[in-house]
């Protein structure tokens, strides 16, 4: 992983995430030059991965690879050989545990019912009629009903985006889905697992024998960019790369404490929500878990939605009207310049799981190599 900024190269690559290295792995094999930088002193942006007394610890936040898309389970089997993991979250409300997503373990633990159809009617019962729910609140309450709504969504999602439902708007929640049979895998994807050894391992395996260079700011690069490559990659802030000319994109972000504790299972799940609004953390995460560790101890993170501003790491775009409208702007911008080129979470202004970035990037690569 030594460069210089000598050498020309065909892409300049901003950030040595999911998208910028499954990028730089694919154009390379395809004969083409690329040099990675990143302004944090690590790779894998957040789904970087370290390891502590044995544990690898998700740093910014759980993170298992699911996916249907046969290609880009194929490509990530490339670099890393996956473990069985199946990610079956648990919601903590008021001293009671509850399956996610919603099916019959978590009906059977609000109602006591033990059928579908009695499931359905219970909702049904629940449910109010709106045509046009005016905030969060109203369009849950149409969706799910009032205990499923208070017990297991109002509070989280308060907690999450730091504000009341009913100051909320209603599109957060378009859909929830349920599940009528007692299935709690979280995701319907027909592959997930995590990483054996961790994200990180993985991601430098895929930067193997390609320049990286990490503590980089591109800000203090940018007016050289077209001297050190033909083209640049970009997966930070798109409003950021324009110098907010149009104003800043919002985001919430993500403040994270870690401990070590010493107790062999610390929680029932590797994560567990909780979904009280007087608790101030969201969701805990017990790292060891998630490569089924059989230490004495535990290492533990609690999750605390917070505000995004300088300095801190954007990770949920809010995407309402406003922010919306203000991102088409910088992306009709961005398809001026042939010279640049964006995707990724950040460059996308878009929520979007690993896989989702990996086929992005697989996209993009042959879009270039077809050209």
């Amino acid at each position: 992983m030594i460069c210089d900024f000598t050498k020309n190269y065909d892409y300049l690559v901003v950030g040595a995430g999911f998208f910028g290295a499954a990028f730089a792995r694919i154009m390379t094999d395809a004969g083409k030059t690329c040099l990675v930088i990143d302004k944090r002193n690590h790779i894998g942006g957040n789904a970087y991965t370290e390891q502590v007394d044995g544990i690898e610890v998700h740093k910014y936040g759980a993170h298992i690879f699911h996916t249907s898309n046969e290609e880009v389970w194929g490509f990530a089997n490339r670099f890393a050989k996956f473990n069985d993991f199946v990610n079956t979250p648990l919601a903590f409300f008021k001293g009671k545990y509850f399956n996610l997503p919603f099916n019959m373990n978590t009906f059977r633990e609000l109602w006591g019912v033990e059928t579908a159809e009695e499931a359905k009617a219970k909702i049904a019962s629940q449910t109010i009629d709106v045509a046009e729910p005016k905030n969060l609140e109203e369009q849950a309450l149409k969706l799910v009903g009032r205990d499923v709504y208070e017990t297991l969504i109002k509070g989280y999602t308060e907690k999450q985006w730091g504000r009341d439902a009913k100051d909320l708007p209603a599109f957060i929640i378009k859909r929830v889905p349920f599940r009528f049979d007692f299935n709690n895998n979280y995701f319907n994807d027909k592959y997930q697992g995590v990483p054996v050894g961790g994200f990180t391992a993985m991601i430098e395996k895929m930067l193997d024998g390609i320049d990286v260079r990490l503590g980089v700011d591109f800000a203090e690069l940018k007016v050289y960019a077209d001297k050190i490559a033909r083209k640049t990659v970009y997966s930070g802030m798109i409003d950021e790369y324009y110098d907010f000319c149009f104003g800043h994109l919002k985001y919430r972000t993500l403040r994270f404490e870690t401990e070590r504790v010493e107790v062999k299972r610390y929680q029932r799940s590797a994560v567990v929500n909780y979904t009280e609004r007087a608790i101030p953390y969201t969701r805990i995460i017990d790292h060891k878990q998630f490569e089924f560790g059989n230490q004495d101890y535990s290492i533990i993170t609690k999750e605390y939605p917070a505000e995004w501003g300088e300095g801190t790491i954007p990770y949920y775009p809010i995407n309402d009207d406003e922010n919306n409208g203000l991102y088409a702007k910088y992306r009709a911008k961005a398809d001026e310049e042939p010279r640049v080129l964006f995707g990724g979470r950040l460059g996308a202004y878009s929520y979007l799981d690993m896989d989702k970035v990996v086929l992005m990037a697989m996209n993009l690569a042959k879009k270039e190599l077809s050209e």
